[in-house]
């Protein structure tokens, strides 16, 4: 009797060395891609995070602080970003960072407003992240962009990753979100700067604006 063969006879199969060589390799191999998988997710989340600046619900704190005042929008002489510093004020102390996180553009650590916050300090328009075009409440046309990165980012906020084409979101005055790419640019900001000219903005305001995005 074989002594290799189990109680019935059967002899057990005997694979040839190559074969357990190339499922060793296999098996490191599928290791070695877990764990670069892994370090991958990693790296993106840390330097591409996602949606961490949600622009869409920066279209409803605009609508709750319209509700507030009697359907007008932030707005301040100073410029326009002292009138988002108002928008982050008129909610809870505790939400100020919810509120200051979403009308700031991708890799913007709110610092600014952080800063403002603690000091009353003037927030120049130069300084923040996203534009806003002031001047406006909830019964104007809701097809006027009432903020938008100033930069395009890869991705956006909503889908940024390394691969990612270069996009702005923008924010409407209805709430709702549009992602322009970085080659339609152009055609959105002339579109919107006579738009804005059309509800009586002076031209060489809403230009100012748009010049904005321009490094």
């Amino acid at each position: 009797m074989n002594p290799t063969a189990d109680r019935n006879g059967i002899q057990p199969a005997v694979f040839p060395p190559f074969v357990w060589l190339w499922t060793k390799r296999v098996l490191w191999g599928l290791l070695a891609l877990a764990v670069a998988l892994v370090a991958f997710w990693s790296y993106c989340w840390t330097f591409y995070p996602v949606h961490q600046h949600c622009i869409k619900l920066a279209g409803t704190y605009f609508q709750l602080y319209a509700g507030d005042h009697e359907g007008r929008l932030p707005f301040d002489t100073n410029g326009f970003g002292d009138a988002l510093m108002s928008l982050v004020k008129s909610g809870d102390a505790g939400e100020a960072q919810s509120r200051w996180s979403v009308l700031t553009g991708v890799g913007d650590d709110g610092r600014v407003f952080r800063a403002a916050l603690a000091s009353g300090a003037h927030i120049p328009e130069e300084k923040c992240s996203r534009v806003y075009v002031q001047g406006f409440g909830e019964t104007d046309d809701p097809e006027i962009a009432i903020l938008f990165d100033r930069y395009s980012s890869p991705g956006g906020d909503h889908m940024h990753s390394p691969w990612g084409p270069l996009v702005r979101e923008v924010c409407l005055l209805h709430g709702s979100m549009q992602i322009i790419a970085e080659t339609n640019w152009a055609k959105f900001s002339s579109n919107q700067i006579e738009l804005l000219v059309a509800h009586g903005i002076p031209r060489a305001t809403a230009e100012h604006y748009y010049a904005l995005t321009q490094r």
